[in-house]
């Protein structure tokens, strides 16, 4: 096991997460070059850093803002594909992830409203599967890898559908095993251990695949898919470090 696996894995989260403010004043100094470049901070490197609980990945951590490949393909389909940095748009983020955090707050289209269960950076201590707001308040709503984590994702699903309003969209990132057919949950499974075993790491309660895309048009959104990397060139592939076959899911309430 790694050294970053091992902190990833011992960590409490909410650590994690200060740390990593004091991380990210040195770090850039160690990585100076001009071999990979982040389109979030548009800062620049020698290289990324490894990365990943389940299975390390080599090279896919910015150490400026700490974005990973899925962050960065998010911001330049955010940029490209949608009017989100243009047009006024009142935000829910879920569990915001800190390479966004203060960029989508300096944002001055944005209403920008961030929550958590346990995160010291959020504004709204809650729990998704019963959230504070009223209905139809929010035109865009990004909660990236949070299901796989909630115990009822049916009724965190319904409250994102139910908070967002008509015509709006939320972008809804989770890990999927796409060599599977049915998302595989079994309440059982409850150690640490095991849980990361069948799904891959030790906080995750199911595995999806591909029918994730079913349970949310149960609750009521309209899939827009986007294979967006399709659209990228290679340059821009290798040069932000971003992954080739993930599929960009945007999800509409219309």
């Amino acid at each position: 096991m790694s050294f970053y696996q091992t902190i990833l894995r011992k960590v409490p989260r909410r650590y994690l997460i200060r740390l990593s403010y004091v991380f990210t004043k040195f770090s850039p100094l160690l990585f100076k070059g001009n071999n990979v470049e982040c389109p979030v901070c548009g800062q620049h490197f020698r290289k990324f850093l490894p990365y990943g609980v389940h299975q390390k990945r080599e090279g896919v951590l910015c150490p400026k803002c700490l974005s990973l490949e899925r962050h960065r393909l998010m911001w330049l389909f955010l940029k490209r594909e949608t009017d989100f940095f243009a047009a006024p748009k009142k935000v829910l983020h879920v569990a915001p992830e800190q390479c966004f955090l203060e960029r989508f707050k300096k944002a001055k289209n944005l209403q920008y409203t961030t929550a958590d269960i346990e995160s010291p950076i959020a504004d709204v201590k809650m729990d998704i599967q019963k959230m504070p707001f009223e209905n139809e308040i929010f035109d865009v709503i990004i909660c990236n890898h949070v299901l796989e984590h909630v115990e009822d994702d049916h009724k965190a699903m319904s409250e994102i559908f139910r908070v967002l309003k008509t015509g709006g969209f939320a972008i809804l990132q989770v890990p999927i095993d796409f060599s599977r057919s049915v998302t595989y949950e079994d309440s059982t499974i409850t150690s640490p251990q095991e849980r990361e075993k069948h799904f891959w790491q030790k906080d995750h309660l199911r595995l999806y695949a591909p029918d994730f895309i079913e349970r949310l048009q149960a609750v009521g959104f309209q899939l827009k898919q986007n294979n967006f990397t399709e659209k990228l060139t290679e340059y821009e592939i290798q040069r932000f470090r971003l992954p080739e076959k993930e599929l960009m899911y945007a999800f509409w309430k219309l």
